[in-house]
């Protein structure tokens, strides 16, 4: 009965080490905010601005920002048009991004599970924040089309751009 508890102990202690070592590796120590949100039906009405609220502390480091898009394996266009708008503090900028979905032949970029593709699109490089507080990230499609069809989420990752 004692050697049964000691393997027990011995097999507790092994599986232990192995979660801890497996939580180690796929932390992910440049990212400073992730967050992404469903396009209801996955049909991206011009009219539902997608907003990001962001409390922002660091102002020193340099920081990478990214437009996350999941599409369905049907979406129409090789890209996608959105009109960004960052606000904090009284002060708006507001810029155009295109982001690149498909390459030339219409093979989709990014990573693929079944008829869904994610990719992480780099928005803005080494950009240092001007003051701490919290920051409004607004996404709205400018598309042609008014209800833009196999967007099924969008999202914003800004990552630390010193850690490697």
């Amino acid at each position: 009965m004692n050697s049964f508890k000691h393997k027990c102990k011995n097999l507790l202690q092994i599986v232990t080490i192995l979660l801890l070592f497996v939580f180690c590796i796929s932390c992910d120590n440049k990212q400073i905010y992730e967050q992404n949100t469903d396009i209801p039906d996955g049909i991206w009405n011009r009219a539902n601005k997608i907003k990001f609220i962001v409390d922002i502390k660091d102002t020193i480091n340099p920081h990478n920002l990214y437009v996350n898009i999941r599409n369905a394996g049907e979406y129409p266009f090789r890209n996608i048009y959105l009109f960004i708008t960052t606000s904090s503090k009284g002060v708006v900028v507001k810029d155009t991004f295109e982001g690149i979905l498909a390459d030339e032949k219409g093979k989709w970029l990014g990573s693929g599970l079944g008829d869904l593709w994610d990719n992480r699109l780099q928005y803005k490089k080494n950009i240092r924040f001007p003051h701490a507080g919290t920051y409004v990230f607004e996404y709205e499609q400018a598309m042609r089309n008014e209800n833009l069809p196999l967007i099924m989420d969008v999202g914003l990752r800004i990552e630390n751009a010193k850690i490697k």
